[in-house]
């Protein structure tokens, strides 16, 4: 596959600050608020919501800080979620070897990509990634979270947005040119079914091997009055809850094509989903006319599996 120019962030400064020091202390201080012990088990799939930090990062924050404490034992990440402004049928990984964000270069895991593509999982296309915002805002929260020194700030990216120094396209453990060494590969899932996905999300799995997270990106509900929202999500939480993808409409959730298929992947693989927090934009808004619903779930590992 062609080595391509690094993904520039499409959202820095409206959903998340495009200024490093200002995005680093809003992650940093949406990760401290969550209360986690080193006890607690680093699971090997959560779900994760995606709108702006204001909205959704306190939420968004009870995933990333359960990372935290497993920093040196996360390898890869696989990030899949929906493609709001580019429709996609099936799965569609990256064709770039990085991605940007405020906080410098993350390496795209381009071996995974590669074994993905040959087996016809996915297919390779920067188009529905380059405006997607799904994938993009867990980014930052992965850096802060395991990067150098669980957090530690990576060197400054330059006026253009980019880092500066060698590394372009990594290769996985290679460090990007901040130093961060956390391969990701991402991918946007359009329509397909349940079964579909798992199997992608099976073979995404064995591709990165061991000491990878898998994390789903989803908002739920959108734009009804919070009682309803409050309603209709509940339900969803439930049939997460009891992995049943079969109960989950196309909008109770913008990230249904993949929240369904890591629940498949999750019933394939004997993982059985743990509510870690949730709410709503209300809760940081105040207005209760028209609110976007919010969850965090870990996919820990059944007893005995």
């Amino acid at each position: 596959m062609d080595e391509r120019e690094p993904r520039a962030p499409a959202v820095a400064g409206l959903f998340y600050p495009a200024d490093p020091d200002a995005l680093a202390g809003q992650v940093d201080r949406l990760l401290d608020a969550v209360p986690v012990t080193d006890a607690e088990p680093l699971a090997p799939a959560y779900v994760v919501p995606h709108a702006g930090y204001r909205y959704s990062g306190p939420v968004a924050a009870h995933v990333y800080a359960r990372l935290r404490p497993h920093a040196g034992r996360i390898r890869r990440a696989i990030l899949i979620g929906p493609a709001h402004r580019v429709p996609v049928a099936g799965c569609v990984v990256p064709a770039a070897g990085s991605w940007l964000t405020p906080l410098g270069e993350v390496p795209v895991d381009t071996a995974a990509v590669a074994t993905l593509v040959g087996g016809r999982y996915a297919r390779a296309d920067d188009r529905p990634l380059a405006p997607e915002h799904s994938l993009e805002v867990q980014l930052p929260f992965l850096q802060r979270a395991t990067g150098p020194g669980r957090g530690a700030a990576p060197d400054a990216p330059s006026r253009t947005g980019r880092a500066t120094g060698p590394g372009r396209g990594a290769a996985p453990d290679a460090p990007s040119r901040t130093g961060y060494t956390v391969p990701v590969l991402p991918m946007v899932v359009g329509a397909s079914t349940p079964d579909d996905v798992a199997r992608t999300l099976a073979a995404a799995v064995a591709a990165t091997g061991p000491g990878t997270v898998v994390l789903c990106s989803t908002d739920l509900s959108h734009y009804r009055d919070e009682a309803a929202a409050y309603a209709q999500d509940s339900r969803t939480v439930q049939a997460v809850l009891d992995v049943n993808p079969a109960r989950i409409g196309r909008y109770d959730a913008c990230g249904s094509f993949a929240l369904r298929g890591l629940l498949g992947y999750a019933r394939d693989a004997g993982l059985r989903p743990a509510l870690l927090h949730r709410g709503t934009s209300a809760d940081a808004s105040g207005d209760r006319a028209r609110v976007v619903g919010y969850a965090a779930f870990s996919l820990s590992a059944s007893p005995g599996k």
